[in-house]
């Protein structure tokens, strides 16, 4: 089986973006504005509609089996609006990802957003962490570190502000994809260089902590290929020892894995002659941040399946980055 460990809805119904928009509209009028969570009507057909042509068909041509789906990542909007705008959003997002689990079982499994706001409690988080775990079946969830959205105004992961959702992960026994959303500052263009950057900068907090001393079970993935992380693997080596920490093996390597979200061979390659096997989890994000056609190649940028067959890799390191791993990260992973 190949799991890919990284899919968003990026297609779901208009209706969805729709609610975001008056969501919107009553925060221009009002940025104090608490409203309440209402509905989103979007029939099960339209939700089939929505797949069918895009990462249901994907799947198909491309030979990968089941999509660990969450929400839009660039729609997570933390830094919109205040903690309820927030938990209404979210609510509405990973409820609509449970029903389209639902309606393929085969094919995706739930992941979910949490309710991040800037300034906000993490503890709004941790309860809407339980609910998707206990109530809706979720196998992990994706964690902004930056939900000031290109800021930085958030602690640091290791500071004990983040501790309760920590406990909550460990108790739960589910990991957490780093992943930011959408960046309003100008400097950053959302899926470029906030989303690489935010990879590195969480690698980078993870590596000077002693987080995983507290927490040696709490695990993380790193999306996309781990931003500038592999391709610099001795400048974090170098700095490690010269700050006197523990080699990257033993300092963050029983904790943090990187996904496969790179768009050409050259990348791969790198990856998997870098990071060992078994810290790699087969991903592709297909429908999202890259959705075209390579000229050079003549198929899609994230068909990362024919990047990872192309690598060298033994049949065995191939299938922990298709299968193993994604079932030691996501234990509650039982299709």
């Amino acid at each position: 089986m190949i799991i890919d460990c990284h899919g968003h809805y990026t297609t779901a119904p208009a209706q969805l973006g729709e609610y975001r928009e008056r969501q919107r509209g009553a925060l221009a009028a009002n940025p104090e504005h608490v409203g309440e969570k209402g509905t989103v009507t979007i029939s099960d057909d339209e939700i089939r509609a929505s797949l069918e042509g895009a990462q249901l068909r994907l799947q198909r041509e491309r030979g990968t089996d089941l999509t660990l789906f969450s929400p839009r990542a660039s729609w997570m909007g933390h830094d919109l609006g205040n903690a309820s705008t927030s938990r209404f959003w979210t609510e509405h997002c990973n409820e609509l990802i449970r029903r389209a689990c639902d309606l393929y079982p085969d094919s995706f499994v739930p992941v979910g957003q949490l309710p991040q706001s800037p300034g906000a409690p993490i503890e709004p988080s941790v309860a809407e962490l339980e609910r998707c775990v206990n109530e809706m079946g979720f196998v992990g969830c994706n964690l902004n570190p930056d939900p000031g959205g290109g800021g930085w105004s958030a602690p640091p992961l290791p500071d004990r502000y983040w501790f309760p959702l920590y406990e909550k992960l460990v108790e739960l026994d589910v990991p957490a994809m780093i992943h930011v959303s959408a960046a309003c500052n100008p400097n950053l263009h959302t899926t470029t260089s906030h989303y690489l950057g935010a990879d590195t900068i969480a690698f980078t907090q993870l590596l000077m902590s002693d987080l995983f001393t507290t927490f040696p079970t709490l695990r993380f993935i790193i999306p996309h290929g781990g931003g500038a992380v592999p391709y610099h693997w001795g400048r974090f080596r170098g700095v490690a020892q010269d700050l006197k920490l523990p080699p990257l093996a033993e300092a963050v390597l029983n904790n943090v894995w990187f996904d496969t979200c790179v768009y050409h061979q050259a990348g791969i390659d790198l990856l998997v002659r870098v990071v060992p096997a078994d810290n790699i989890l087969f991903a592709s994000e297909m429908v999202g941040a890259v959705r075209g056609v390579d000229p050079e190649t003549g198929h899609y940028f994230d068909d990362t399946r024919r990047y990872v067959d192309a690598a060298d890799l033994t049949d065995a390191d191939r299938h922990k980055i298709y299968e193993d791993n994604a079932r030691r990260v996501f234990p509650r992973l039982k299709t």
